[in-house]
């Protein structure tokens, strides 16, 4: 037998209670898996690298394999000294803060128009000998919207530096300024876990894949 709805003139049967109740499971079910919640994603990560240390440590080297092998923009920091730093390393004069100062700001903003130009990150060399340096650089950093800044240190000694820039040709970098590098140098320690170190005393193409590994390893932190 069947019932009727009493506000319409049209006879029209209702479902059976067991019919209904069926439809309306259903009806849930489908409200329920239409509004659950999608897992949330983690946010895109943009890292600037800069690949820091004293004259004739390979910063340039293991920049540009870094570069290349992630597939980033490379600043070389030495294109960017202006005439009168040049000048000076060149009579074997060293920098002091005030030289630094404007060509760091330099590439602290050329490092900030390649992130606004839409690239996913960028490699850059820079001495970045003192911690104050890397802390201006630092600020290129922006952790609300996922721009993260990490130091690569090659870590090397003394000597080591000193034959390998002797080995140079055409570049203004003298060996005698490797000894004043070390001595303005304030090497990164456990305060400044954003500093990769890699040790440099192997060959070229061994200190680049150590250095590619070790930051493979901080972009999956």
């Amino acid at each position: 037998m069947h019932r009727y709805s009493l506000r319409s003139s049209v006879q029209v049967p209702l479902p059976k209670l067991d019919t209904l109740s069926l439809d309306l499971d259903a009806a849930l079910a489908r409200r329920t898996s239409f509004h659950q919640p999608a897992a949330k994603q983690s946010p895109s990560i943009r890292h600037v690298w800069v690949v820091t240390g004293p004259a004739g440590c390979g910063k340039s080297s293991v920049a540009a394999y870094i570069a290349q092998s992630l597939d980033l923009p490379y600043i070389e920091g030495d294109d960017y000294h202006p005439p009168e730093n040049v000048k000076k390393m060149s009579a074997g004069i060293p920098l002091n803060d005030e030289d630094r100062w404007g060509w760091l700001d330099t590439l602290r903003q050329k490092a900030s128009e390649e992130l606004e130009g839409g690239a996913m990150g960028c490699v850059v060399t820079c001495s970045a000998l003192k911690r104050r340096y890397r802390d201006f650089i630092r600020q290129v950093g922006q952790a609300e919207v996922g721009i993260v800044v990490r130091f690569v240190y090659l870590r090397a000694d003394v000597e080591l530096l000193i034959q390998r820039v002797k080995a140079r040709k055409n570049h203004f970098m003298k060996d005698d300024m490797v000894r004043s590098q070390f001595i303005a140098l304030e090497e990164p320690d456990s305060s400044e876990p954003d500093v990769v170190p890699v040790d440099v005393s192997g060959s070229l193409t061994e200190v680049q894949q150590n250095a590619l590994r070790e930051i493979e390893k901080r972009m999956l932190e």
